[in-house]
């Protein structure tokens, strides 16, 4: 017998090989919660048989931005599981292959080229972070497969090339939206902004509040500067203490933004923050706590719309997630709805046909708002503002283009 274990571990270990090379995408386009560094979430691989259309998903699963690509995925995979109930698209079941990209532009190409090459997407869904959309958009672009971001606002995601669409607004809207707010209902004269200077969210959203807030007659007494990954911005906080704001723009994503609020309270500011969409995160109340109480963002969607098609997708939601959706799941499950119909529209599956149908995407009812994309494939909707208090937040207003 001891002889012999050996030869039968060595046995048994080549056909554990043999049934993991096996391991195919379910047709329902669910995937796992988890995924390791550089391989895709859950069930994915390419199906076995042409019965199944294949689309991609890249998004951070770990690292700074984990729940944003969680909650996206989620709501992709609630519309896909939707559409194949209905009995799919053109007779076929969907199924999405979903890479982590661990938060980091670098990993998300990696993603994006290995969906192409490899698992031959005819669309691909994805990023949030818009560094990482860039990231992604340049090798989708060069390789004609459509692809649409959920809720990458920042502007030139899609001036990457024709085949680059999103579902959401832009930052030059979302900025403009906060410094109205700033100036109209809060009645702020004098603010300070705090960008980090290594995303391009963050920049693009600081540049055009600042320029809107000036135009509105609106003083910005101080810009300064953190990069995404610290965790100690004292030194900056202090700065705009000095100038004493009647408020400050943090144009950052939640994993900065609740210890950003902390640190701010502890210097002695107690002006309202303000934000855009990169809050939207439950990690935003822990990592908060009572500190970001009082604060502000803009945002897609608010899940207090009574309306009877917002409050189903929360109730589905709820029922396969076990939480309320942010914004974020809502765009997902807009995203992957707009591909859905693409797909049933277009001629056939090839990357021209989906990508015309895409554009010809005109007043879809979704979840975060009516989408119709423009000539620069980009959504024109509404948004709206949300105040941020005791571990939730409540609706304030809705500004529109």
């Amino acid at each position: 017998m001891r002889r012999l274990a050996p030869m039968l571990l060595a046995a048994l270990a080549v056909m554990a090989a043999a049934c993991e090379k096996k391991t195919q995408p379910t047709p329902s386009g669910e995937a796992g919660t988890q995924a390791a560094q550089g391989q895709p979430a859950g069930t994915g691989g390419t199906p076995a048989n042409t019965e199944t259309i294949l689309l991609g998903q890249v998004g951070a699963l770990t690292g700074g931005q984990a729940t944003f690509g969680i909650s996206t995925r989620n709501g992709i995979e609630l519309a896909l599981k939707e559409a194949n109930a209905a009995g799919g698209v053109k007779g076929k079941k969907l199924a999405v292959k979903v890479y982590d990209n661990q938060s980091k532009p670098e990993e998300a190409a990696q993603a994006t080229t290995r969906l192409i090459t490899q698992d031959k997407v005819v669309l691909i869904l994805g990023d949030v972070a818009s560094s990482n959309s860039l990231a992604m958009a340049e090798k989708a672009q060069a390789a004609g497969v459509p692809m649409i971001t959920p809720s990458s606002t920042n502007t030139t995601v899609t001036q990457k090339g024709d085949y680059i669409f999103r579902v959401c607004f832009i930052d030059p809207f979302q900025g403009f939206v906060m410094a109205k707010f700033a100036r109209d209902e809060l009645k702020l004269g004098k603010v300070a902004v705090l960008q980090d200077n290594k995303s391009a969210y963050s920049i693009d959203l600081s540049d055009v509040f600042t320029r809107k807030f000036k135009e509105m007659g609106g003083t910005v007494a101080t810009t300064e500067s953190y990069s995404q990954g610290d965790t100690d911005y004292r030194a900056q906080l202090t700065a705009i203490k000095k100038t004493q704001p009647d408020g400050i723009y943090v144009p950052g994503y939640y994993s900065e933004v609740g210890v950003i609020a902390r640190q701010a309270r502890e210097v002695g500011l107690k002006v309202p923050l303000m934000g855009g969409d990169g809050w939207d995160s439950e990690k935003l109340f822990e990592l908060g706590g009572s500190a970001i109480n009082g604060s502000y963002f803009s945002n897609h969607y608010s899940p207090d719309n009574p309306d009877a098609r917002v409050q189903k997708f929360i109730a589905d939601y709820k029922a396969a997630y076990g939480g309320v959706p942010d914004a974020l799941a809502a765009l997902g499950y807009d995203a992957a709805r707009v591909a859905i119909e693409a797909l049933q529209r277009a001629k056939d599956l090839s990357g021209p046909a989906v990508r015309d149908a895409i554009a010809q995407t005109k007043d879809f009812p979704g979840v975060a708002g009516t989408v119709t994309l423009d000539e620069k494939r980009n959504a024109v909707k509404s948004a709206v503002v949300l105040k941020v208090g005791d571990g939730k937040t409540q609706y304030v207003t809705t500004i529109s283009p």
